[in-house]
């Protein structure tokens, strides 16, 4: 029999588990209380993201705002090649040893200067030989001339003699031509390229010894496409059409206006394009031959109506952009595109100025649909980032 002074053991069942002892009910009751304190810490803030969501979601979905009516300058870049007025090589014009170099690579020559000479010796001697044998025929003739005078000859032993003489004189002047091709002086005024041969070296008739480049005034060469030749030519009477700018390799605008000057007379039937020459002045010497750049062309679009882009959309080959009209409802409106900006449509038919047109959102909106969730926006702020030229 045990005593009745023994404490007894009783255990006490909870929904968290089994605990023996007061001790451990007096540890397990500060845990529940920090359980219970971070489960509603937890809803709490899924609370207050699921709020902050909503109303990210309530922000309205679409922004409206209207097409604008204003002059647009269009802006259209060929890429060019760059030749100077004048480009030439200088080539030898007789066979021998290039005796004297006059010049250096690089170097600014002015009409006239002296470049190179080709060792002379073969062509004077030829110009003495034939100078020599002018001499005989002309004592010839004269002997001729004298007998005539006598009665000893006829006329026709005179004649004879004579054209022998001038037969004679004719070498002369050859022989100094060829003596002349070995002095070779600057045609005209430019910048000359590098050497091809030196002091020295044995050239034939023909071998090229540098080029010579007029850079005074530049011919830049571009190719436009057909309907692009075709739009010019409806304004080409303009001399505002015929006026363009030249975009250099670094992307600076060169500081001399060009002009049209030439436009070839056969299309090319493979690129279906055709050459254009704008002229260029070059006073500072800054553009060189075989340079490349772009040619800018500007037509200026008088009263264009202008939406942006990214408001528009196409099914199959044409384009449409959705309005709202003033009962809320979105129309999906087909439209034509006159002209091309680098972010705005110019737009020739299907819309006008008065037009509400959804700028953003797009994807939310369904022909026949009611607008309600949208926020209009003036044209001065929709516009603002676009790329907009006009004057």
């Amino acid at each position: 029999m045990r005593n009745s002074s023994h404490s007894v053991l009783v255990r006490h069942s909870t929904p968290l588990g089994t605990y023996h002892t007061p001790m451990m009910r007096r540890v397990a009751r500060p845990f529940l209380l920090g359980a219970c304190l971070l489960a509603a810490l937890t809803l709490s803030g899924c609370h207050d993201k699921m709020a902050g969501h909503e109303e990210e979601e309530e922000e309205p979905g679409l922004v409206l705002t209207k097409p604008i009516r204003r002059d647009t300058v269009l802006t259209r870049d060929y890429v060019c090649q760059i030749r100077s007025c004048r480009n030439i090589e200088i080539r030898a014009l007789e066979r021998g040893y290039l005796e004297v170099v006059n010049v250096k690579e690089g170097q600014w020559v002015k009409e006239g200067d002296f470049m190179f000479k080709i060792l002379p010796r073969v062509f004077n001697a030829m110009v003495k030989r034939a100078e020599a044998e002018a001499q005989v025929a002309k004592v010839e003739y004269e002997n001729t001339q004298r007998l005539l005078d006598n009665n000893v000859v006829s006329d026709k032993e005179l004649a004879m003699a004579k054209a022998k003489w001038d037969e004679r004189l004719a070498h002369v002047s050859l022989a100094n031509t060829h003596l002349g091709f070995t002095t070779i002086n600057a045609p005209f005024s430019g910048l000359m390229d590098r050497l091809r041969l030196r002091n020295g070296s044995l050239v034939n008739e023909g071998d090229l010894l540098t080029t010579l480049s007029d850079n005074s005034e530049m011919w830049v060469y571009f190719n436009v496409p057909e309907a692009d030749y075709l739009d010019y030519s409806s304004r080409a009477a303009t001399e505002e059409s015929k006026n363009v700018k030249l975009l250099m390799a670094n992307g600076e605008i060169f500081d001399q206006p060009g002009h049209v000057n030439v436009i070839e007379a056969e299309f090319n039937n493979k690129t279906g394009t055709i050459p254009f020459r704008a002229d260029f002045p070059n006073p500072k010497g800054l553009l060189r031959h075989g340079e490349t750049g772009s040619i800018r062309m500007q037509e200026t679009v008088k009263n264009a109506l202008l939406v942006p882009q990214k408001a528009t959309f196409e099914l199959g080959d044409e384009h449409f952009i959705f309005t709202v009209n003033k009962d809320h409802v979105i129309k999906q409106q087909k439209i034509t595109i006159a002209k091309e900006l680098e972010d705005l449509f110019v737009v020739s038919e299907g819309l006008t100025e008065n037009d509400t047109i959804i700028f953003e959102g797009m994807r939310q909106a369904h022909d026949g649909d009611h607008a309600e969730d949208f926020r209009f926006e003036e044209t001065k702020e929709a516009y603002a980032h676009l790329k907009l030229k006009a004057e």
